[in-house]
C-alpha cells in the first residue's frame, strides 16, 4: 500500500530519538502484511487490515509505544507507558524484529479467520438472602411468586430492601414489596410497558 502522508507528517515532527523507531516499525509491519493500511486514529498512526486495526504506534517527549492489537500482556519490557512493549526511548530499546513480525503475521491471520477476543468469563452472582422481616411479611401466593421469579428479579427485590438507611423506609418498602408480589408484580412492574 502507499503510505500514508499524514503518517509520514507525524513521523516528520516526532522527536529525534523518535523517527528510527517509527520508521523501523513501520517498515516492519509493512514487510509482514503487504496488504496493511495506513491511517490515523485517536490521532496516532495506525495499520489496518480488511478495516480492523492491526498494529498502531505513538511517540511522546521522551519515549514511543508499539501497539499490536490483541498481543496479550506485556512482551516483557517494564516502564509502563502505552503498548505491549513499555516506554522505548531508542532504536535499541526495541523488540527484537522476530518477536515482533510473529505478533503481526498472528493479528493478520485473527483478523482474515474473523476471530474476535474471547469473552470475558461472566461471574455468576450469588443467590440473594431473604431478610427474615422480608420473609415474615410474605403471604403464601406471594411468597411463590417471589420464589418463581429470576435470581436477578429477586435480587431486585432483596437489594431494593436492605439499601434502605432508616428503619421506617425499610418496614414501607417491606409493604409495598409484599403487596405487588401478592399482586403478582415484580419490583419494576411500572416500566415493564415503557
Amino acid at each position: 500500500m502507499s503510505p500514508d502522508p499524514r503518517v509520514d507528517a507525524f513521523i516528520a515532527k516526532s522527536g529525534a530519538f523518535a523517527r528510527p523507531v517509527l520508521t523501523r516499525f513501520r517498515a516492519l509491519v509493512h514487510a509482514c502484511e503487504a496488504e496493511a493500511v495506513e491511517t490515523i486514529k485517536w490521532g496516532m498512526p495506525h495499520f489496518t487490515v480488511e478495516g480492523k486495526i492491526l498494529a498502531g504506534m505513538a511517540a511522546f517527549k521522551a519515549h514511543c509505544a508499539l501497539i499490536i492489537e490483541d498481543a496479550g500482556d506485556r512482551q516483557g519490557m517494564d516502564g509502563g507507558g502505552m503498548g505491549h512493549f513499555g516506554k522505548i526511548r531508542s532504536e535499541a530499546e526495541m523488540p527484537d524484529a522476530a518477536v515482533l513480525e510473529k505478533l503481526i503475521m498472528a493479528r493478520a491471520v485473527r483478523i482474515r479467520a474473523g476471530d474476535r477476543k474471547p469473552a470475558k468469563a461472566q461471574t455468576q452472582k450469588p443467590e440473594p438472602v431473604m431478610p427474615e422481616d422480608f420473609a415474615a411479611s410474605l403471604s403464601d401466593p406471594a411468597r411463590t411468586f417471589f420464589d418463581s421469579l429470576a435470581p436477578s428479579q429477586r435480587r431486585d427485590y432483596v437489594d431494593w430492601i436492605t439499601g434502605a438507611k432508616r428503619p421506617d423506609t425499610r418496614a414501607r418498602r417491606i409493604a409495598e414489596a409484599a403487596q405487588w408480589l401478592a399482586e403478582g408484580k415484580k419490583r419494576h412492574w411500572k416500566y415493564e410497558n415503557c
